[in-house]
């Protein structure tokens, strides 16, 4: 199919929660051609460590039944690797299978380079939250991956400091404020947390959690809405305390940063899932003295959180054997061996949702042993995880956020000035994409 055709076809159906119910796709799995007899030899491209010991355990059994053998190849991730997939899938030489982070997702449809596997994996949909779910979907009834692993977004404190300072676990947002002021006014060097610019995940989370949709379709073109008042509110709000002085404007993942949290100049950290893990190294001598919750809430809103990082397993239109790496990717995001051994192997949480209390989850991490219901309290949290609204050109969004929020949080500026030059570049992004994109 023309490229120029394609993308007209693929605008109006690939938006994220955008009400379509089919997708006309140029390479979905009944195109495939896929009659397999005999044996059936695939590639999976993927990031996650330890992965070929993943696949090692289908190759020995369940592989091995359907003569279904599956090599991976470790490849880098994020935008890296969606560039080198869709170089080879124009090349027609892309592998049978992909590691596929949810927000890039809509790039790799737009540009037909994942199939329609809904056929195959469709029945899977219930042992996934729904708004996990939905990313793999796109918002449509077609299926363009089976869910991997999910980052829901918790709260994370020092129970000790916290004690200390006589402040209480917010439930909401403004309580979240209000203990950012009471901690500077009882303690003038120490921060609750601060606002970081340089991992963009952060705030798209916080925006989703907040009800956002930055991409969505219209009329058969793209609606963008990066700037819409759900994200407004949560600018508006970060951008407010940081002015004001409440919290630090200090990005993470620094040395600074790790000895604020290491030495409890910084209390808290709204972060997800995968924390532990950064706080093992980040703050060593912190262990056992911190807590999770769940996120505050917006007044009158749902009780939901959003997600930072997570990704997929795909199966490319590029592939000889759709059929066969659809089963595949069923098995490694369903069954349970599988997903202990993710786990084990590659420090992934489970997108399926019977696996977050088994195996691998079901003593807290060692760095949280004082919360033993730690696993319990974010299976409860990620289950109520809101639908995302990811587009076509999240790249350009993510990067125009780093350096317009850097800026604005840095010299303590207008957060909204720097959501609506998120906007005016996304849109502008789109169009110069040859996407129709509505006012």
């Amino acid at each position: 199919m023309p490229y120029t055709k394609r993308r007209r076809l693929v605008t109006s159906a690939v938006a994220v929660a955008l009400g379509a119910t089919t997708l006309a796709a140029c390479g979905s799995s009944d195109d495939s051609g896929d009659a397999q007899s005999g044996p059936v030899s695939l590639t999976y491209w993927t990031w996650t460590p330890g992965m070929d010991k993943v696949v090692d355990l289908w190759n020995e059994g369940p592989g091995k039944k359907e003569q279904i053998t599956v090599t991976v190849k470790k490849q880098a991730s994020g935008d890296t690797l969606v560039t080198k997939i869709l170089t080879a899938h124009k090349a027609g030489q892309g592998p049978d299978l992909v590691q596929a982070e949810y927000q890039a997702l809509p790039t790799l449809v737009s540009n037909d380079a994942l199939a329609d596997i809904s056929g195959e994996v469709g029945d899977v949909k219930g042992r996934f939250a729904e708004g996990v779910w939905q990313q793999a979907t796109l918002g449509t009834d077609a299926v363009y991956a089976v869910p991997q692993d999910i980052g829901p977004m918790m709260f994370y404190y020092r129970e000790d400091l916290f004690e200390k300072y006589g402040l209480d676990v917010p439930a909401t947002w403004d309580e979240f404020a209000e203990t950012a002021r009471k901690l500077r006014k009882a303690a003038p060097d120490k921060d609750l947390t601060t606002f970081s610019a340089n991992d963009s995940g952060l705030f798209a989370g916080l925006a989703q959690q907040a009800g956002a949709k930055w991409w969505s379709a219209e009329d058969g073109k793209w609606k963008v809405g990066v700037n819409d008042e759900a994200t407004k509110k949560v600018a508006e709000f970060w951008g407010g305390l940081v002015k004001e002085g409440a919290i630090d404007n200090q990005p993470m993942y620094t040395p600074s940063w790790n000895k604020a949290l290491n030495t409890g100049k910084q209390l808290a950290w709204v972060s997800a899932v995968w924390a532990p893990g950064t706080l093992t190294t980040a703050a060593p001598d912190t262990k056992g003295k911190w807590a999770m919750a769940p996120l505050p809430q917006w007044p009158g809103g749902e009780n939901r959180t959003g997600s930072w990082g997570g990704s997929s397993t795909g199966v490319t239109t590029d592939s000889k054997h759709q059929d066969a790496a659809a089963k595949f990717a069923e098995w490694l995001n369903t069954d349970r061996d599988a997903l202990n051994a993710l786990a084990k192997e590659g420090g992934v949480y489970p997108a399926s949702t019977s696996a977050q209390l088994s195996g691998a989850f079901t003593n807290p991490p060692e760095f949280f042993s004082n919360q033993p219901d730690f696993y319990t309290r974010a299976a409860d949290i990620a289950e109520t995880t809101a639908p995302a609204a990811w587009g076509p050109n999240v790249n350009v969004a993510y990067t125009t956020f780093k350096d317009a929020f850097g800026t604005a949080a840095k010299n303590r500026s207008d957060f909204t000035a720097a959501l609506d030059t998120m906007q005016e570049e996304t849109v502008t992004d789109l169009k110069k994409q040859g996407f129709e994109v509505a006012p």
